[in-house]
């Protein structure tokens, strides 16, 4: 039984992450992609190492744990945040939110068909309802004056590079607390941004608006800042059912914020293909009733 606690906690995580979506499309009106996630990210992580730093937590790794930081982050950090803004640059932001959160079914499904794991009818119901989002998605991209269908193709690369650093994390013995390997993944993937953002994009004029100053603020100290330590705190007592229910409804929340924050409205296809996404999602991540029972 979730403590109320928890699911105070969960709520202000699910709505951390469904707002920061149009956050980020919101801020892309006034600096490019690539300096954007390097200054809210490295800003975020050097919050974070000071603040788990005051609490007594190795801060540093040691030896080989270095080659793991880096060997994680590069699919876990940098991939996914890269690819993911690219993303939300070329699509509404609440059909970048339903994209990227495809990323469970991805895991399973690089599960099922490289590490040999057992194909269920859960996962063959997830692919076929990630399938048709997808398409969906990409017939009205396709379809439109104005469409993208390269932003759909950045996020399912996002969602891609995501799944595999999953797989990676739970196949590796690690040494260091889970902190500090989220610390410095998010330091060294901000340093690979800075250069990336320096050799490609336009120097910032950082005369920005008020609002403008709030976003970045936001994507720093919330997206980076509080809803890590939130899910750090109460991740590892979290029922699976719990933390799907809370990845489901990410998307749910990053659509319907869109039109408040940037004034997208959704399109009937949003709709559905959120609706697909979502049951691909409780496919994957919900217990069922064998696993409910043997649990209890």
């Amino acid at each position: 039984m979730i403590a109320r606690k928890q699911l105070l906690a969960l709520v202000a995580i699910t709505l951390m992450w469904g707002f920061n979506w149009p956050m980020m499309k919101f801020s892309l009106r006034e600096m490019t992609p690539l300096y954007f996630r390097a200054l809210t990210m490295s800003a975020g992580a050097l919050w974070l190492f000071a603040f788990y730093r005051s609490r007594g937590l190795r801060m540093l790794p040691q030896g080989p744990e270095w080659a793991t930081v880096v060997k994680l982050g590069l699919p876990n950090m940098l991939g996914w945040h890269t690819t993911a803004i690219l993303g939300v640059k070329e699509l509404a932001s609440g059909r970048a939110a339903i994209l990227g959160f495809t990323m469970p079914i991805w895991t399973v499904l690089i599960g099922t068909l490289f590490l040999g794991e057992k194909l269920t009818a859960r996962v063959a119901v997830a692919v076929v309802a990630v399938a048709a989002a997808i398409g969906l998605l990409m017939a009205h991209e396709l379809g439109t004056l104005s469409g993208r269908p390269a932003g759909i193709v950045w996020m399912e690369l996002a969602a891609l590079l995501w799944a595999i650093g999953t797989i990676m994390m739970r196949r590796s013995h690690l040494t260091l607390p889970v902190e500090t390997l989220t610390v410095w993944m998010l330091i060294l993937a901000s340093l690979c941004l800075w250069v990336m953002a320096f050799a490609l994009e336009p120097w910032p004029s950082w005369q920005f608006s008020g609002a403008m100053w709030g976003s970045l603020l936001y994507g720093a100290f919330i997206n980076y800042g509080f809803s890590q330590i939130i899910w750090f705190g109460m991740a590892r007592n979290l029922p699976p059912a719990t933390s799907a229910m809370s990845i489901m409804a990410v998307p749910l929340i990053g659509t319907l914020a869109a039109t408040l924050i940037v004034g997208e409205w959704p399109h009937w296809e949003d709709y559905v293909a959120m609706v697909f996404v979502m049951t691909a999602i409780a496919a994957v991540l919900l217990p069922s009733r064998q696993q409910r029972a043997l649990s209890n």
